[in-house]
């Protein structure tokens, strides 16, 4: 484990070395707080476990636009800590899971984190991830392979659950500020899914 003073020297080391796993933050750090942090990272690519430890719960909407993990209120327990980063490791393992497509380019290897939403028009499935992929093939095949953290929403369209940063009546809004239709009927569902599974 490393132990950064400040979230610039933290940054300085990542532009280096992108091997972090799970980040553990503190909301107030210095010049740079740890919602920023958390933010740079994320604008560069970062994938890792982001879990914020603080003694201040005005930040944690905040945590849901980069996918924090959690958000842990000192004074810490150690039980909770400890579940939170078991927590973390199984979702690392989750995803580092990939979807595989055969495109008209070839097969392209998709991480799972990096999917939104997918989608199907007539019998074509839009993955929606870093970029667009669509292929032939039924929207149901991709349920199993795609396993926990996906939802199917209504006939035609599965979501990935750790995008998602809230949910409306008519359209649900991903972190990236996409917001896809939803089918009537689909709300409730959706929402004890995310009670569910998240």
């Amino acid at each position: 484990m490393d132990v950064f003073p400040s979230a610039e020297r933290f940054l300085t080391r990542y532009e280096r070395r992108r091997d972090v796993d799970i980040l553990l933050l503190d909301v107030e750090m210095g010049a740079m707080d740890g919602v920023a942090l958390a933010k740079a990272v994320r604008k560069a690519g970062g994938t890792m476990q982001i879990v914020f430890v603080t003694g201040y719960s005005d930040y944690i909407a905040e945590g849901y636009d980069v996918e924090a993990l959690n958000y842990l209120m000192k004074p810490v327990d150690a039980a909770k800590l400890f579940d939170v980063l078991d927590k973390a490791i199984a979702r690392m393992r989750r995803d580092s899971r990939r979807l595989d497509l055969q495109c008209a380019e070839g097969l392209m290897r998709i991480p799972l984190a990096d999917i939104r939403y997918l989608d199907v028009r007539r019998n074509y499935v839009t993955v929606h991830a870093a970029r667009d992929y669509t292929v032939k093939r039924p929207l149901g095949e991709f349920e199993a392979e795609l396993g926990d953290g996906f939802c199917q929403v209504g006939r035609a369209m599965i979501v990935n659950l750790r995008r998602i940063r809230c949910v409306g009546r008519s359209s649900v809004q991903l972190t990236d500020g996409t917001t896809p239709p939803l089918p009537r009927g689909a709300y409730e569902p959706l929402n004890r899914t995310i009670i569910d599974q998240t």
